[in-house]
């Protein structure tokens, strides 16, 4: 090979490198972190790590906004399961394992999150620890704090999650937010939307998630009393383009706890 074509390959390869890496700070990844909980113990311990230790880190890491969420229980004669989700916004694919990196060389993260950190198995601080990856929306490429006023656990956050019959069902229903502009909507009747991603690693696949938050639990059904009624949405939601997109809904209504950042 002629150095000049070696100088032309090193030339295109730093060219597309840098292609790459421009476009991927253009969009978030996120992270969810759901901590399945059975004792009031358990939960103790991760409450914590998470408020002592593992967003402190997360700060110092530059992650400066980290979202702590638990379940709304309505109805009290209902046995709920103890969770806590953890959201975790991420400039690149790789920001899940180069945190992990990170986490590893900080001693004082090792010494606040001890007891959590060096548990015996006889004393495991969670039942099972569940992992979400996503990728952000083409038309809404970074999460965003929401304008609230309430207390933290006045609030009611509304995670949504739409899994798709197939591959290309899901795109479709991707495509209605972004090109559909059901974002648009959402946002002209002040959602409040923290984020809306792909899910690109998880149990429930293909699978889209988004967050919207409101003052409270009357808030939050005035917001979709008025969604409803929307002519855009109605038009939107009638385009036989996009019949059939979603397969199942699952809806978890859970509250910021006081040591979240939003």
């Amino acid at each position: 090979m002629s150095q000049r074509i070696k100088v032309s390959c090193l030339f295109l390869f730093v060219l597309l490198s840098s292609a790459f890496v421009a476009n991927a700070s253009k969009i978030d990844f996120y992270q969810i972190k759901i901590y399945h909980l059975k004792t009031d113990a358990q939960e103790k311990t991760v409450d914590d790590y998470l408020q002592k230790a593992y967003l402190p880190a997360l700060h110092r890491n530059g992650i400066t906004k980290v979202g702590v969420f638990k379940p709304i229980v309505g109805d009290q004669t209902v046995v709920i399961e103890k969770l806590i989700y953890v959201f975790i916004p991420l400039k690149s694919f790789n920001g899940v394992l180069e945190l992990d990196e990170k986490l590893a060389k900080d001693k004082q993260y090792a010494i606040d999150g001890k007891t959590y950190l060096d548990a015996a198995y006889t004393e495991a601080p969670y039942e099972r620890l569940e992992s979400i990856v996503l990728k952000a929306f083409e038309d809404a490429p970074h999460f965003m704090l929401p304008n609230l006023k309430s207390p933290m656990k006045e609030r009611v956050y509304e995670l949504r999650s739409y899994e798709a019959p197939t591959e290309k069902y899901f795109k479709n229903k991707v495509q209605m937010f972004n090109k559909g502009d059901e974002i648009g909507l959402f946002k002209r009747l002040n959602f409040n939307a923290v984020f809306y991603g792909e899910v690109i690693a998880g149990s429930r696949m293909p699978n889209l998630m988004y967050l919207t938050t409101f003052e409270n639990k009357a808030d939050r059904d005035a917001h979709w009393k008025a969604f409803s009624a929307d002519d855009y949405w109605k038009k939107l939601s009638a385009m036989p383009e996009y019949q059939h997109n979603v397969s199942k809904n699952d809806t978890k209504f859970v509250y910021p706890t006081d040591y979240s950042d939003f």
